[in-house]
């Protein structure tokens, strides 16, 4: 197993990696710090956990889409939880964390 030192949103993180993994793990570390950066740059959010949980999400929701896509090639998703172009979904997507964290303050 090999190690890789990667930067998510300016942070460093040592993570293993498979051998012949190494840019499935970059591609992967892109995708994250991507969304993670279009989230903290939106300028709503600034808690890193909460930003790392919405990123989740919208990652997940894109998997979930592709999925869906590949087996009804013919059927509209909605847009991602907190795609630039709705506001209104990423209020009230911040909302229900705030909510939900405010019972429990450890994400994990």
């Amino acid at each position: 197993m090999k190690q890789l030192e990667v930067q998510i949103m300016g942070q460093s993180y040592l993570l293993g990696c498979p051998d012949g993994g190494e840019a499935k793990l970059l591609d992967a570390v892109e995708k994250v710090d991507t969304a993670m950066c279009k989230i903290r740059d939106a300028g709503k959010v600034r808690a890193r956990d909460r930003i790392a949980v919405l990123a989740a999400l919208n990652l997940a929701f894109d998997l979930a889409d592709q999925h869906v896509r590949q087996a009804a090639p013919n059927a509209s998703a909605s847009a991602p939880i907190a795609s630039g172009d709705t506001p209104q979904r990423l209020g009230s997507l911040i909302s229900r964390l705030d909510e939900a964290l405010s019972h429990d303050d450890q994400l994990i």
